[in-house]
């Protein structure tokens, strides 16, 4: 078969896009699909017209045609399966089938085109190969994200660690000063010359309270009729302020009329929980852990942009007795199909293509290793399907006239094998606004990245969904983008679990225990 041009046109036989594979002038090929609509006859069933030199196989697209042109030598059974792939691929990267969103998408629809054929010559892939290349994802590019991200992390944790560094040295040199002030002349208001050399305010017996000094920042304010270090003092602590309101007022100074506080030394870190308020697994002699992490960017629209779901089993043995042992796997309950791969251990059989899925060792002689955990099962999945998705979010800004935005997000489980605990959805803020609720919930404000986190305990079947809607001032839709999801849960996405344990010498069936686990690496609606 030759393929001379793919070609998407309009009814009339207008050019939306065309690929040419074989050297064709412009005005060739638009002529070609000028008269393509009048080839086709009326109430006919046939995909395909011919010409005395090209033949067109179409096919109908809403309200356009898609179609190729090929010589009248090509094998036509092939071209209609070329055709059927070429009208697949379109709809799969356009969503709706119509002239403007063709165009938009012209440039990856090209690329797709060039996918499928080369030099007019069928390419051997399918609509997943022709989507993965598109794709063009990095492995490299995805380290380096990381390590910026990292430093960048680290950045900000050495600026707020100096912040630290110079509240402290101020709040010393502020207790230095009073007790060497305090046996000095006293602060005056008004147009009185005594000064004290440290620039706050602190109890003085003698002084009445008609004459009680002011706050320092008016104090600060006002121009000394000479240079001391106690200007200088003031100088440096309304800097060290801006400082500490850019960090997002994470170090609040104490208020000036009380004490000064001897430096208080910083807090060793405390490690993190990762499980937070997961229940606690009382491990068996045979103990299973599953654990498994997703990454999914979700279209504002509708629709996925990238999913990417990594999971792993750890098989821990305690007792020898028990170390000759196979695992049974159920059933795959979810529409991951081919796309779900699998990995096992060198040592770990393969699955056998059509029957249950088992975890057992190659060498039925050798037993699993005692008191120490064994990867022996990996698994993957990258895709785009909607559909398994774990949990929908739909986030929907309305602006209105009065320069506010009312904002609505809901949330629903839409994969029933796990149970989500700590759920945290964060949307962020316009600059220098804050929200307005009007629904009961339970919601908190990060200073650090001004957004509105919205905390769920539990999301359940039983518990599935919920909504929460707030005003805020702004017009501007996309400052609510792009919201960010975290929680811990319970079972598998995949629906990798554990049916039974059995004894390879076909003894008494152990007791086992499971513990499956999901976090999130990074949850966007973007």
């Amino acid at each position: 078969m030759v393929v001379l041009a793919a070609s998407i046109c309009t009814k009339g036989g207008k050019a939306v896009l065309s690929r040419q594979f074989h050297p064709m002038t412009r005005t060739h090929i638009e002529s070609l699909l000028a008269s393509f609509p009048k080839l086709i006859p009326t109430n006919s069933q046939h995909t395909s017209v011919e010409t005395t030199q090209v033949r067109y196989v179409y096919q109908p697209l809403e309200d356009l045609y898609i179609l190729l042109i090929t010589n009248k030598a090509s094998n036509i059974l092939q071209d209609i399966d070329t055709l059927h792939l070429f009208a697949r691929v379109v709809s799969d990267i356009c969503r709706t089938a119509d002239e403007r969103e063709i165009q938009k998408q012209s440039f990856e629809l090209l690329g797709a085109f060039d996918e499928i054929v080369s030099m007019g010559y069928r390419e051997q892939v399918n609509l997943i190969q022709v989507r993965s290349v598109l794709e063009m994802e990095s492995h490299e590019e995805k380290i380096q994200d990381i390590i910026a991200r990292n430093k960048e992390a680290e950045a900000k944790e050495e600026l707020k660690r100096r912040a630290r560094q110079l509240e402290l040295q101020r709040r010393e040199q502020q207790k230095r000063a009073a007790v060497s002030g305090s046996g000095g002349s006293s602060y005056l208001g008004g147009g009185m010359s005594g000064y004290s050399p440290v620039p706050q305010r602190f109890d003085a017996p003698e002084v009445s309270a008609a004459r009680t000094a002011s706050p320092a920042p008016a104090s600060s304010a006002r121009t000394p009729p000479f240079k001391g270090s106690g200007m200088k003092l003031g100088s440096k602590k309304t800097r060290q302020a801006e400082l500490l309101d850019a960090l997002g007022g994470e170090l609040v100074s104490e208020d000036l009329s009380a004490p000064p506080t001897p430096p208080i030394p910083e807090p060793s870190p405390v490690p993190t929980n990762t499980r937070s308020s997961l229940p606690s697994i009382t491990a068996e002699s045979v103990h299973i852990v599953i654990k498994e992490q997703i990454s999914v960017s979700l279209m504002r629209e509708g629709g996925v942009q990238s999913m990417e779901v990594k999971g792993d089993m750890n098989l821990q043995v305690s007792d020898p007795a028990l170390a000759h042992i196979k695992l049974a796997l159920p059933s795959p309950t979810t529409d991951f199909g081919s796309d779900l791969q699998f990995k096992q251990h060198p040592q770990v059989a393969k699955f056998a293509p059509g029957q249950n899925r088992i975890v057992a060792l190659k060498d039925p002689s050798r037993a699993f290793p005692v008191g120490q955990a064994l990867a022996v099962l990996k698994w993957r999945y990258s895709g785009r399907d909607e559909s398994l998705v774990p949990l929908s979010i739909n986030c929907w800004p309305t602006p209105s006239n009065d320069g506010t935005c009312e904002v609505n997000i809901e949330y629903e489980l839409e994969n029933e094998n796990v149970t989500l605990h700590d759920v945290v959805i964060s949307i962020p803020l316009p600059t220098g606004s804050y929200p307005s609720i009007t629904t009961q919930c339970d919601y908190s404000i990060n200073p650090a990245t001004h957004s509105l986190d919205w905390s769920i305990p539990l999301v359940s079947t039983v518990e599935r969904s919920g909504t929460l809607e707030f005003t805020v001032g702004g017009d501007d839709a996309s400052m609510f983008f792009p919201v960010r999801v975290s929680f811990v849960g319970r079972g598998s996405i995949a629906g990798i679990g554990v049916d039974a344990v059995s004894r390879v010498d076909g003894g008494e069936n152990p007791a086992f225990s499971v513990d499956a686990v999901v976090t999130t690496e990074d949850y966007l609606v973007i």
